[in-house]
């Protein structure tokens, strides 16, 4: 499978487009468009075409990583939300994650309510996680 429209706009609207490159915490590596770190230098500017082209590159370790660890069908909806939440949490978090053994398992509302747990940045709940994590379960 290869992520949807859904899918993108989810990712899009909670990363956020920077058009300009910049440091998301001091001990962070610098970051630009959608979440792209790959190569990034501080002082770095791209366009918003640049930015969806990063992004679609970046999704293709997602959806290996989802194509990889998933042995359940899933409709359009569930990947998507699946690939925004490896695009934010990677894919070894994913790969151990109590949410990938109920769903390979057949489990998909266990699964689903395994989505709200992920809310912290170093220990700390954040608003935009939760939005996330509710946006993503709704998907």
């Amino acid at each position: 499978m290869n992520i949807g429209n859904r899918g993108l706009h989810l990712i899009k609207s909670f990363e956020g487009l920077r058009l300009e490159a910049y440091m998301p915490t001091p001990h962070d590596v610098p970051t630009i468009g959608y979440g792209h770190t790959q190569g990034v230098k501080l002082g770095t500017e791209i366009t918003i075409t640049q930015a969806t082209a990063f992004l679609r590159d970046d999704l293709a370790w997602v959806e290996r990583a989802v194509n990889g660890m998933v042995s359940v069908p899933l409709n359009q909806n569930q990947y998507d939300a699946l690939c925004s939440f490896v695009y934010n949490l990677g894919a070894a978090n994913f790969g151990s994650s109590t949410l990938l053994r109920m769903l390979n398992a057949g489990d998909y509302q266990g699964a689903a309510d395994q989505l709200p747990r992920w809310n912290k940045q170093k220990r700390k709940v954040l608003l935009g996680l939760i939005r996330r994590r509710a946006a993503e379960r709704t998907l």
